[in-house]
């Protein structure tokens, strides 16, 4: 029988396998990329913004499961969302979306798409 925390490390791999939200906004209002320096982990977040809301949000890159996973449930999270609710995200926002414990070698990994928005936001505030 299959425990909740196997589930959960499923819903992991299948957002690793098949993510949601994944490829690129060619013509998108704003976009911001970083790089996870301790193991690699490359993430774009492309982002197409009006009326102070995100209309449609793609990330790419290449990353390991956890990151390509939190980036494929946190765009999902972020759709038609206004930019007040997606300042809001933060760190326990971001890791309660992955509903598994991460141990803290992890975090970084899990955390990288949510500072990608977060600065793609910032830009988008700049003009």
């Amino acid at each position: 029988m299959s425990s909740a925390l196997d589930m959960y490390k499923e819903n992991i791999l299948e957002n690793y396998k098949n993510p949601k939200n994944f490829g690129e906004i060619k013509n998108s209002t704003h976009r911001a990329s970083s790089v996870n320096k301790s193991c690699g982990d490359e993430i774009d977040i492309s982002l197409i913004v009006e009326r102070n809301k995100i209309k449609d949000i793609k990330f790419n890159g290449r990353a390991c499961a956890i990151c390509t996973a939190s980036a494929s449930l946190l765009t999902e999270e972020s759709k038609n969302k206004s930019i007040l609710e997606i300042k809001k995200f933060d760190k326990d926002f971001s890791l309660s979306l992955l509903e598994i414990p991460i141990s803290p070698v992890r975090i970084k990994c899990a955390l990288l798409p949510l500072e990608t928005l977060q600065r793609a936001i910032l830009q988008w505030q700049a003009y």
